[in-house]
């Protein structure tokens, strides 16, 4: 057989098989609305708003479990997260037939953080910047949106406070995290004089996590913290002598082109992300559980916190402290570990710390990142 028969002979193939896969997916579409349906039944005439109604179709625990089966029978030669993503785009396409999942993130549009509110719930959701954390809250609170995406931690430069200081007043719970790999790039636009940059824009995390890079390529250099990578983009339309720091996104969004690629310090530098709404997640078998404690001011106190969780064998993550907003020098603790809060040893473990604590608030139960 000759080289073109052969490829016409795979290409044939190919088709056949993309009208299997174009029937199933169609097949497991008009599932889904069978089960948007039974739920429609179940709630009888009662009145839901448009937000209301998105998150009842959206379960975050049955998404992460259809998630994880897809990568464990994945045979390759697709890489399991690439097979996970297939996944995710197919059920936010479903999920969008009834009510498209409304998501609010720290904006502008461009952002790391949109970056991550898409990876999560896939593109048919309608996404909505914001330019404060706080408002990303309020929103949810409001009930104007059906979620929220927010940063709280990047491996290189830690916390982000400002979303810990929101979670000790507001209501809402933890539903999910996203863990997103950060690549930064350094951007021009189309008037840039490459060899005359005197000014470079960005976030200030992103700054940071590209210190080394810019004390050796660019040590002379103003460096301009602003609201977000993607306002650093958008500033440099018309500027002849300036750059930015941001990721593909930005670039791709603002019409800029990348002059250098992968500038970040450490190469596996990520970024975690909180999924925030206003309902509890059931167990979906690989969970996470995150909560805030304050403890009275006394010898022993951290030691006393953390005993239980050892004694009980629950494996912590994350162990943060802030200052308490209700006493000079006192302190809160910000605590992740593995687990969620309807296991009966987790169970065990938050009466006895609340036992010990002076308070204790539940931030949810949810997911661990599959994606």
């Amino acid at each position: 057989m000759s080289e073109s028969d052969k490829l016409k002979a795979l290409r044939d193939r190919i088709d056949h098989i993309d009208d299997q896969i174009g029937k199933l997916i169609s097949e497991r579409a008009a599932c889904a609305q069978e089960v948007a349906e039974v739920k429609k039944a179940g709630k009888g005439k009662a009145v839901v708003s448009a937000a209301d109604s998105s998150q009842s179709f959206y379960r975050p625990e049955r998404e992460a479990q259809v998630l994880r089966k897809a990568m464990e029978r994945n045979q390759g030669p697709l890489s399991n997260e690439e097979m996970a993503r297939l996944f995710r785009e197919i059920m936010s396409a479903c999920l969008a037939l009834e009510q498209p999942i409304k998501v609010a993130f720290l904006g502008p549009e461009g952002t790391f953080t949109q970056q991550a509110a898409l990876k999560h719930f896939g593109h048919s959701a309608v996404s909505l910047p914001f330019p404060a954390i706080d408002e990303v809250f309020r929103e949810v609170e409001a009930g104007a949106v059906n979620y929220g995406v927010v940063p709280v931690e990047n491996s290189t430069e830690g916390v982000v406070n400002h979303t810990l200081d929101n979670f000790m007043t507001s209501n809402l719970k933890i539903c999910g995290e996203v863990e997103l790999r950060i690549h930064q790039n350094l951007l021009i636009s189309d008037v840039t004089n490459v060899g005359s940059i005197t000014r470079i824009y960005s976030h200030a995390q992103s700054l940071a996590q590209c210190r080394k890079w810019l004390d050796a390529h660019y040590p002379k250099a103003e460096r301009v913290a602003v609201s977000s990578n993607a306002e650093a983009a958008r500033r440099l339309k018309g500027e002849w002598n300036a750059a930015a720091i941001a990721g593909g996104m930005a670039a791709e969004l603002y019409g800029l082109s990348l002059l250098a690629e992968k500038i970040e310090d450490e190469p596996d530098n990520s970024t975690r992300f909180l999924i925030i709404g206003t309902e509890s997640v059931p167990p979906s078998g690989d969970d996470k559980t995150s909560l805030v404690v304050a403890m009275r001011n006394e010898p022993g106190a951290l030691h006393n916190l953390l005993e239980p969780f050892h004694r009980h064998n629950l494996d912590l993550t994350r162990v943060e402290s802030r200052p308490s907003r209700t006493g000079a020098w006192t302190y809160v603790f910000f605590i992740d570990f593995s687990g969620h809060a309807d296991d009966p040893q987790v169970s065990k473990v938050l009466k006895e710390v609340s036992g010990r604590a002076a308070d204790l608030k539940l931030l949810g139960s949810y997911p661990k990142a599959v994606l």
